[in-house]
């Protein structure tokens, strides 16, 4: 192994990235810096221009560069509804399949009280005053169905019901082109109590 501080403190960084681990953090490592060294600079100067200029959207809590996103400016989307995801990267899923035109509140997360993430932690005292805000008539939830994004939808939901909200969740079942025999059992039971 090279002997370097800056390497090693490199491979950490790169190891801190979703589905990478030491051994792929070592060979994009040792790629940068051996063949594409203008790629690295241009990484690293991109890095620090989104850490610095990147913030949250006062309204929707999703990131952007101004005070409130270009979605949530934007006199086009329809403002009674208000789709509830995680993440940004969520967000940008449902707008990249195009068939959603209304507003997004981003959480920033799902609760798990196993590591200590509660309602204060994702925000939802900001997301309960601007789906109030007499505008929003529906509220989706659109939190991951795992056990975490179920309990916060299931959270949301009871909150903005009791306020007298129309709350939807995002529906669930078999995927476009599948065969029944490859999809897991979980997703057809799904897909068969919310039949249409």
């Amino acid at each position: 192994m090279v002997d370097s501080n800056s390497l090693d403190a490199l491979i950490q960084a790169l190891k801190r990235l979703p589905g990478v681990g030491i051994k792929s953090a070592q060979r994009m490592a040792f790629h940068l810096l051996q063949h594409d060294r203008a790629a690295a600079e241009a990484l690293a100067r991109a890095l620090q221009a989104a850490v610095s200029c990147m913030k949250h959207c006062e309204r929707c809590h999703t990131f952007t560069e101004n005070t409130v996103c270009a979605t949530c400016l934007d006199s086009r989307r329809d403002a009674s509804t208000l789709c509830v995801v995680e993440t940004p990267a969520d967000q940008s899923a449902l707008e990249r399949t195009g068939a959603y035109r209304g507003l997004y509140f981003v959480l920033m997360g799902k609760l798990s009280p196993l590591d200590g993430i509660g309602p204060h932690d994702i925000g939802l005292k900001k997301l309960f005053d601007r789906a109030q805000d007499g505008t929003v008539q529906e509220v989706i939830l659109a939190t991951n169905f795992t056990a975490e994004g179920e309990a916060t939808a299931h959270v949301i939901s009871e909150a903005l019901k009791a306020r007298g909200l129309g709350v939807t969740r995002l529906a669930r079942g078999v995927p476009a082109g599948s065969e029944l025999e490859y999809v897991d059992l979980g997703t057809i039971a799904h897909a068969l109590v919310d039949r249409r």
